[in-house]
């Protein structure tokens, strides 16, 4: 069994930002892979089904960002899975709009909710990082993470949340260097 968490916030305010990348990619597999209806558990919004032969949870936080880790960790013990069992996918501010990247481990790079789910698990999950560019002054980073998409960058995301959707199975099936490599040929390495 395997985890493919997104990160966001919930209420509809918050639907279509740029810190809600991890929540819209995952609704895109859940509608391109056949799974269950999301059902409240764990402090989340869960669906069940199978990619690739393996069986999935499609996960949400409902907890919002910054206390991700809460519901990632519940759900990790409740099943008793590894880290190495979970995907979070989310955004990422030091990838230019629509850019994806994959790794497994590593730091959380000043993302709130990556700090959370470490403190909970650890780090030693895979990442998809989904580009969302940066503001241009420092001070500006939660007004920009918590905005929509202009046109242009919205168009972007939308075909790399498909990417991701339509690629998950080689993660799931071959690793994240498989998936990564794929994407890099898609996406001629954005």
């Amino acid at each position: 069994m395997l985890l493919v968490v997104g990160l966001g916030n919930p209420n509809k305010e918050y639907q279509a930002t740029r810190h809600n990348v991890g929540f819209m990619a995952v609704d895109e597999i859940f509608h391109r892979h056949h799974f269950s209806d999301f059902k409240k558990k764990a402090q989340g919004l869960v669906a069940q089904g199978e990619i690739a032969g393996e069986k999935v949870l499609l996960v949400k936080p409902i907890t919002y960002m910054n206390l991700s880790g809460n519901c990632v960790a519940e759900l990790v013990n409740f099943y008793k899975l590894t880290p190495k069992q979970v995907i979070v996918i989310h955004d990422d501010m030091d990838l230019v709009t629509g850019q994806i990247k994959a790794k497994n481990g590593g730091g959380a790079a000043g993302h709130n909710g990556l700090k959370s789910i470490d403190s909970q698990i650890g780090n030693a999950y895979s990442r998809i990082r989904v580009g969302i560019s940066r503001p241009q002054q420092k001070e500006q980073v939660v007004d920009w993470v918590l905005s929509s998409f202009n046109k242009e960058d919205k168009t972007k995301i939308e075909k790399a949340l498909d990417l991701i959707a339509e690629n998950i199975d080689i993660f799931i099936s071959r690793g994240w260097q498989d998936f990564a490599s794929v994407i890099g040929e898609k996406t001629n390495g954005i």
